[in-house]
């Protein structure tokens, strides 16, 4: 009995030993005295997400409530303390000014066992600086004019097939539409694969694009445990991408390097470039390391270029429709300009006519700022940083951080009348007047999108073509105001984007 009593007492000191132990934690930022909400004992500042409220609201409402109080406020990245940037003035700090300091991500990424997670977009420390070395060079100007006339002849085939729907019903959804347009032309340039997804909205490259964006391998409880503990996740052999999406994409990469090298093929696209750092003369870096790509390290940059750039430009391009419909003076001169431009290139568009479209890039501008499709940038401290004039605010090494770049668009401080969809906020005039870390769309400083500039490309080309053959209005379908998926990460329409569309 007495044993037994000596049991249950440690036991029970255990279990209060623990709990006081979880409570701590989640008490870090109030007993500093810096702002922020009482956190969930497991989820933190994410209490709800992806049931109740979806990513962006969590973002928009802590930045609502703390702006003004401070350089930060206090948030609770799950079970770990976090930083909550509120000033623009901080976001230079971290993403430019003190780079050095910032420079991963702190995402979750297993290599070892989930060879997809090893992209550039989730790689830390000098994994990521020497990735981003090598692959810095296939995102050049000069890289993109190669893969226009690609962009270009899936662009005809998708007005094509656009026009075909329009016929049948006035009314189209555009989201479906566009994505399977991105979908084609990222699979042509990633993979050297007709993919076939505007012809068949059932292809497999579609099927597994759309997985790839919504299907979690991990529920929220998961995920929240391999974000508060990644060292012991990685121990676990713990993986984020779904089983079938990690064999199809590693059985696509490897069949299409295998036919490429076999039959010496070269199609001047990113896989060309990226079996190129693959078959280079064996190089090691100073420290003994071998720089050329494995075959798991191609799959994992053709997956994050295939599965982050369909889904961004694609919803781009819907929400830049969903606004045009609305606002009809802005959306005839977004066409007069398409057409004065054709003219002069006698009808088709070339690598420079698409650069003086330059109206229409002030309306994607303004798309990204109203609807910032990644709303948030994460970035981890690597050494204790006391944020400049405020003593108070130290920001501890390993501490995540979050810049919710698209609460600070529609902040009135920096944009006057935020809600309103206004592409003259991009004039030239206004661009030059303003700090760059005021519009982070593609982040900033040395870790900003390495795949922005074919995103621009793709997106201008796409709604370029649209707007020049058809007009887009509103109809009794069309959400408004829009409301937003709880489930994504990323900012995407709860139930796509519909719009009457006729031919000009």
């Amino acid at each position: 009995m007495a044993v037994g009593t000596v049991l249950l007492t440690a036991l029970l000191a255990l279990l209060g030993y623990l709990f006081l132990k979880l409570r701590s934690t989640m008490r870090y930022w109030q007993e500093l005295g810096i702002p922020c909400e009482e956190p969930h004992i497991i989820m933190g500042s994410m209490k709800g997400v992806r049931t109740k409220r979806s990513f962006n609201e969590i973002w928009m409402s802590h930045y609502k409530k703390f702006r003004g109080t401070g350089p930060f406020a206090g948030f609770y990245w799950f079970r770990r303390p976090a930083v909550f940037v509120l000033e623009p003035s901080l976001a230079k700090q971290i993403l430019i000014k003190d780079f050095n300091k910032f420079t991963d991500r702190g995402f979750f990424h297993n290599t070892e066992d989930d060879p997809l997670s090893g992209q550039l977009f989730l790689l830390d420390g000098h994994k990521w600086k020497s990735m981003r070395n090598k692959l810095s060079s296939t995102f050049t100007s000069g890289k993109m004019k190669y893969m226009f006339p690609t962009v270009i002849k899936v662009g005809h085939e998708f007005t094509d097939v656009f026009g075909q729907y329009v016929e049948k019903s006035p009314v189209i959804e555009v989201r479906e539409l566009l994505a399977r347009f991105t979908t084609d032309v990222i699979g042509t340039c990633a993979f050297g694969i007709e993919c076939s997804s505007l012809k068949d909205p059932e292809a497999e490259f579609r099927v597994m694009g759309r997985r790839s964006i919504t299907e979690q391998r991990l529920s929220a409880v998961g995920i929240g445990f391999v974000n508060s503990f990644p060292n012991l996740a990685r121990r676990l052999h713990m993986k984020m991408t779904a089983e079938p999406i990690e064999k199809f994409f590693m059985r696509i990469v490897r069949e299409t390097v295998a036919f490429r090298e076999q039959n010496n093929i070269r199609r001047n696209d990113f896989m060309d470039q990226l079996i190129d750092l693959k078959n280079k003369p064996l190089m090691m870096s100073e420290s003994g390391e071998n720089v050329n790509l494995t075959i798991e390290q191609i799959a994992a940059q053709a997956f994050v270029f295939f599965a982050a750039g369909f889904e961004t430009s694609s919803t781009t391009m819907g929400f830049a429709l969903y606004e045009l419909a609305q606002n009809q003076d802005i959306q005839a001169r977004v066409r007069e300009e398409v057409l004065e431009v054709c003219e002069k290139y006698k009808g088709d568009f070339t690598y420079e006519s698409v650069q003086e479209l330059v109206y229409l890039n002030q309306v994607i501008s303004e798309t990204l700022r109203l609807y910032t499709v990644l709303p948030v940038l994460n970035r981890e401290c690597l050494e204790d940083f006391v944020v400049p004039d405020n003593p108070k605010y130290v920001i501890k090494k390993g501490m995540p951080i979050i810049i919710p770049a698209g609460a600070m668009h529609r902040d009135e401080r920096l944009y006057p009348n935020p809600a309103t969809f206004n592409p003259d906020n991009f004039s030239p005039d206004r661009v030059k007047e303003r700090d760059s870390v005021e519009w982070l769309p593609f982040g900033d400083g040395p870790r900003n999108c390495i795949g922005m500039r074919f995103g621009q490309m793709q997106t201008r080309i796409g709604l370029a073509l649209l707007i020049k053959d058809f007009r887009f209005s509103v109809c009794e379908q069309t959400m408004i105001p829009m409301q937003y998926d709880k489930e994504m990460f990323l900012i995407s329409s709860k139930s796509g984007i519909y719009l009457k569309v006729e031919r000009v």
